[in-house]
């Protein structure tokens, strides 16, 4: 994985020693909130319901196990014992005192990491497919494009305080595991009819008040392009958003309303006079430079023999194994949704466990998903029975990783203080609705994702099934979505139409379940049925309870 060079060291100490001094007069009076507020958001800290959270990047969702140790130390010592893994692959802490907020930081600068550009209009932390390096599928792997991109867009001096927050994704497999329709702007790696290896670039996506699937900006751009293209792309941006309405001010807004023939032909121009001063292309030494830091390990040469166990085991390697590209070898998730859990979050002994394993089972390295689990990248298929064990032992076993339990969602009321309605309580009873592994393999492939509100941290929109928590008149309902996608076949849920009360959500999810189980053909899933049949028969079933009381009433 990347390693800071002298450069990287040196910004990151700065910058903590100069947040320290900003927090002493904040603490001093010398600042007050409406002051101290875009200075702790440079730097990841948001003020929240009951106290301050801090949000540490985890670029491209990599860790090392010195990492997962110091965020162990962090939750342990200056939060209440756990962490929170976000669906921007991010790492939060929500009980975090002021006063201690610089020592977290100078602790996360010693194994590099840091907080910076996590919150803020600037571009956020650079995601990519948790499987890059190790899947088959893939053309090459995608981080050291992440990586460059991180470094380009850290405090570049026009994008620090674009209109809105910028989020960036990269893949390089027809099977998109990063979500990239649903950026503002991401990068596909592929190849073109020539075999050349090049860049898809798309923008424009986005959820939020008004979801949208992003646009190809340009189906092939040339590896020393790539940064010349980004940048025009986010100078479009910078020069023609909103900034008079804080809900028109996102990339998607702009590129839908003049059209994405004419956002292309805007970032051709821009483009053109980028590369025509020849400042911002990629050397192939440098590119050659990063790719060396994500350099696949030394695989050993092993037996292509998957074990197999007692029914735990079997059931885990059924919803956590995938293929990896040595043989031998495996790819093992993580799920972070034990039944009745909140979704994402982990405890510090479980990181000191996770931690012993990445060094015993996975070359020191684990990787963070935009679905709030974890990864183990490079496994030998014959450690899978230690690894199950050792997971089991400390409750991070549960086999439902891509089932109907295997919740994406945000925190909520319990944290958030721009949340309409509380999230976490209906993700455990959703799932303890669902806890029988047996009805859940019966089921399949289906991912409920669910929002406190309309900023959709919890992907909602391309949740199978999503829910989106409002408020009315002081009262928690939960809307259902029918149909999303976040995957290669990307697609926005559609609205069902009411709310369903706090105590009444599970019940239509189950209806709505049973209904496709009744419906569905051989070997459909979820979203395929519902592609095919439509709202209606599952918003009549949904309803149901409430049209029996109405007739009786």
């Amino acid at each position: 994985m990347y390693r800071y060079d002298e450069f990287d060291a040196q910004f990151v100490a700065e910058r903590v020693e100069q947040f320290r001094g900003q927090v002493a007069r904040r603490l001093s009076g010398e600042l007050n909130e409406d002051q101290f507020k875009p200075l702790r958001l440079m730097n990841g800290l948001y003020l929240q319901l009951h106290a301050y959270m801090l949000r540490i990047a985890i670029p491209y969702g990599t860790l090392s196990s010195k990492q997962m140790r110091m965020l162990a130390h962090i939750a342990r010592k200056y939060d209440k014992g756990f962490g929170h893994f976000t669906t921007r692959t991010n790492m939060q802490f929500h009980w975090i005192r002021l006063v201690d907020v610089p020592d977290v930081l100078a602790d996360l600068a010693s194994v590099e990491m840091h907080c910076i550009q996590t919150s803020g209009n600037c571009v956020r932390n650079v995601t990519a497919d948790q499987f890059a390096g190790a899947t088959p599928e893939e053309i090459e792997d995608p981080r050291p494009l992440a990586e460059i991109i991180r470094q380009w867009s850290s405090l570049h001096p026009e994008f620090v305080f674009l209109a809105r927050k910028f989020k960036i994704a990269v893949g390089a497999t027809p099977h998109d595991r990063a979500a990239l329709q649903w950026h503002d702007m991401a990068v596909e790696i592929v190849r073109n009819g020539h075999g050349q290896v090049g860049y898809k670039v798309i923008a424009g996506g986005g959820m939020g008040r008004t979801p949208y699937i992003a646009h190809v900006m340009s189906e092939f751009v040339e590896r020393e392009d790539i940064l010349a293209y980004l940048e025009a792309v986010l100078r479009v941006y910078n020069m023609d958003s909103r900034r008079d309405n804080i809900h028109k001010q996102r990339i998607k807004i702009l590129i839908n309303s003049i059209g994405p023939e004419e956002m292309r032909r805007r970032v051709a121009r821009e483009f053109d006079e980028i590369k025509q001063t020849g400042t911002l292309q990629l050397p192939p030494e440098e590119l050659a430079r990063i790719a060396a830091y994500f350099a696949p390990p030394s695989f050993e040469k092993l037996p292509d023999v998957m074990p197999t166990g007692d029914a735990d085991f079997e059931n885990w390697k059924k919803a956590s194994i995938h293929a990896h590209r040595a043989p031998g070898y495996a790819i093992a998730t993580i799920s972070l949704k034990a039944v009745g859990e909140t979704p994402g979050d982990i405890s510090a002994d479980q990181m000191d466990v996770i931690a012993d394993m990445m060094d015993a089972f996975s070359v020191g390295e684990i990787r963070v998903t935009h679905e709030q689990n974890l990864v183990l990248p490079h496994v030998r298929q014959r450690d899978l029975p230690q690894i199950h064990a050792r997971l089991k032992a400390i409750g991070l076993a549960t086999p439902n990783a891509g089932l109907i339990t295997d919740i994406i969602c945000c925190p909520g009321l319990d944290y958030c203080d721009l949340a309409n309605a509380r999230s976490i309580p209906i993700a455990q009873k959703i799932a303890r609705r669902f806890a029988d592994l047996r009805r859940q393999h019966d089921i399949g492939e289906l991912k409920i994702k669910i929002s406190g509100c309309i900023n959709a941290c919890g992907h909602h929109h391309a949740g199978h099934i999503g829910i989106l928590g409002v408020d009315k008149k002081g009262v928690e309902f939960y809307q259902l979505q029918l149909g999303g996608s976040g995957a290669e076949d990307a697609s926005i849920g559609d609205i069902m139409g009411p709310g369903f009360g706090e105590h009444e959500i599970a019940d239509a999810v189950e209806r709505v379940v049973n209904h496709y189980l009744k419906v569905r053909r051989d070997g459909e899933r979820f979203l395929d049925t519902y592609r095919r049949l439509g709202m209606e028969p599952f918003k009549n079933v949904a309803y149901q309870e409430q049209l029996n009381a109405a007739y009786n009433g």
